[in-house]
């Protein structure tokens, strides 16, 4: 995670050197701001990464002496494969949708189709019979 994390702050290093000039060469609102929140986001993601790097052990990737077979077996656990985070990204999307357009009727059924989907995602393995 260690290069990872570096990739994110050079990055941010980049977008905050970027933002500053751009406020010294056109002073115009909205590209600051934008610019000045990527640089953040930037920073939140490095820095989480340089957090989580220390807590793991050393992974090859991050090994300059690391040989291809070192990198060999498992490689983690991987969560199984779900369909509510496309129903929440639709519903989401149509709340969105609303918000923008001010269709309180839809902002109602999107609300309720938020709500379903965020319980579903929430409790899918909970509902499930366990498999032994």
């Amino acid at each position: 995670m260690k290069v990872e994390s570096r990739i994110f702050e050079i990055t941010t290093a980049f977008f905050f050197i970027a933002a500053i000039v751009y406020t010294v060469v056109t002073r115009e609102a909205v590209g600051i701001a934008c610019l000045f929140l990527t640089g953040g986001l930037s920073l939140i993601i490095g820095t989480y990464f340089r957090f989580v790097s220390r807590r793991l052990e050393t992974r090859p990737e991050d090994n300059p002496d690391a040989e291809v077979s070192d990198g060999a077996g498992d490689v983690g656990f991987f969560s199984p494969g779900s369909y509510w985070p496309i129903g929440l990204a639709a519903s989401a999307a149509i709340v969105g949708i609303a918000l923008a357009f001010f269709y309180v009727w839809l902002m109602v059924i999107g609300a309720v189709l938020l709500l379903f989907t965020i319980g579903g995602l929430v409790f899918e393995y909970h509902l499930r019979p366990a498999s032994h």
